[in-house]
């Protein structure tokens, strides 16, 4: 089996003022708060998801 590649995404921006479906990306990727780091598969999905918030959150590979 191969490794699955992990992305670890981490909130540097608030959601106050933004709009209702980057509040809603943002719960959906497990963040709702400032500096909160979560660990996820890198699917296509996910980079999606990442890409809406893409100025709210930064992204390190693992």
């Amino acid at each position: 089996m191969s490794k699955k590649t992990k992305l670890i995404v981490k909130q540097v921006k608030s959601a106050i003022g933004r709009q209702s479906y980057q509040r809603k990306t943002l719960i959906g990727l497990g963040l709702n708060k400032i500096n909160k780091e979560r660990s996820l598969e890198d699917t296509p999905s996910v980079r999606g998801m990442i890409e809406k918030v893409k100025h709210l959150v930064i992204v390190k590979s693992n």
